[in-house]
């Protein structure tokens, strides 16, 4: 049983912006907005990186860049845990296709953004961070393993932890495999509970299986075409709220993640 605080929150989905943005829809202080569209544009990069990088790299630096700012933590100090689901399920379209039609025509760019650690690696560069980093998947519990993951870095060693999970929608034959149908990331910046109002409070621990928190309704539609936005919705409607409560996250077929917010 650990208990932490969470200093700062970063999230992008087409429509969301931001944490304050997604705050809003959770809270009902404002419906989703029909609006949807555009790329993310991480300030760390330059803009020519930008055009470059897929938009699993964008989303994932972009929530990092977020929760480190609200924060106001130093990326450059920072361990970090990134989690996918997929990876790049576009690259892995594309990767499937060329070596299919003419595997000689395989870009070298596609190929370096296509492993799982990408992203963390784009971090790691931008920010010039040389603390810990550490990429996981783990299938449709990947974010409630990958903050578990984070929690137990932060209990042994006393220092902030940036959680980064994202997954980008896919397409061609491989999206409708996978069925992940939109792009979701969020990134949650932990750090030992002082008892100062750094952020909310969380006590974590695990549990045998029980029955798992419920999608709040304003993501539902989202959490249906987002693993990542399934595995996550549940504490963050946790998050946008005042007042104490739990969420409970499926670990494994065994075990779930028990998150009670503190007053």
């Amino acid at each position: 049983m650990t208990e932490f605080a969470v200093a700062g929150i970063g999230l992008w989905t087409p429509g969301l912006p931001d944490w304050p943005a997604a705050r809003a829809v959770l809270t009902g202080a404002a419906a989703w907005p029909e609006a949807a569209g555009g790329r993310p544009t991480p300030s760390l990069m330059p803009a020519n990186e930008r055009r470059r990088a897929p938009d699993s790299v964008l989303m994932a630096l972009t929530v990092a860049e977020q929760a480190c700012a609200a924060a106001g933590a130093d990326p450059a100090t920072v361990a970090s845990v990134f989690a996918s689901v997929f990876g790049d399920l576009a690259i892995n379209d594309y990767m499937c296709a060329t070596l299919r039609d003419d595997p000689a025509q395989m870009s070298p760019t596609k190929f370096h953004n296509s492993v799982h650690n990408a992203p963390s690696g784009y971090w790691s560069i931008a920010t010039g961070a040389m603390a810990a980093a550490t990429s996981l998947a783990a299938g449709r519990e990947t974010f409630a393993a990958a903050l578990h993951e984070a929690v137990v870095q932060l209990a042994d060693s006393g220092e902030p932890v940036l959680l980064v999970a994202y997954d980008a929608a896919g397409c061609g034959p491989v999206g409708a495999v996978a069925g992940c149908r939109a792009s979701f990331a969020c990134a949650l910046l932990l750090t030992p509970d002082t008892g100062a109002a750094q952020g909310p409070r969380l006590r974590a621990a695990a549990a045998t299986t029980g029955a798992a928190s419920a999608v709040p309704d304003a993501l539902a539609a989202l959490a249906a075409d987002n693993p990542i936005a399934a595995g996550a919705a549940p504490l963050l409607a946790l998050l946008a709220g005042q007042a104490a409560g739990a969420a409970r996250l499926p670990l494994s077929p065994a075990l779930d993640l028990v998150l009670d917010r503190l007053p």
